[in-house]
């Protein structure tokens, strides 16, 4: 199982940007995907959460302005992000697993496949 986290970037406030999570080794049918980001010096958090079966997760601080999308057939799941604000700023990560999580947020520890992080900056 491997994911590859793309997409991040410099952008200003107000601005967009898309991440994407490839999967190779497994089918993102089966699987339930997450998205974390880690600010310096904070604790990494969830920010979206999307299972096979329909389930969707997603912080208050995103809500209306992030939206996961999962393309099944190339394996892709994509986080658009819009109106970014420099609080906004962090690593993101995709993560996945088998089997849908009960308890939201999701946690860190919920999750046991991991994509290497890729930096979103917003400037103000």
């Amino acid at each position: 199982v491997q994911l590859q986290a793309s997409g991040g970037g410099l952008v200003q406030t107000g601005g967009s940007l898309r991440l994407s999570c490839a999967a190779s080794g497994f089918t993102f049918d089966d699987y339930v995907v997450a998205w974390f980001r880690q600010a310096p010096g904070r604790e990494r958090e969830g920010v979206y959460y999307s299972s096979s079966d329909g389930v969707t997760w997603y912080a208050d601080s995103v809500k209306g302005r992030f939206s996961i999308f999962r393309d099944n057939a190339k394996n892709i799941v994509t986080l658009q992000m819009n109106n970014l604000k420099p609080e906004d700023t962090a690593v993101y990560y995709c993560a996945a697993r088998m089997g849908r999580i009960w308890s939201f947020p999701p946690s860190e520890s919920d999750f046991g496949s991991w994509g290497q992080g890729t930096l979103v900056t917003v400037s103000s």
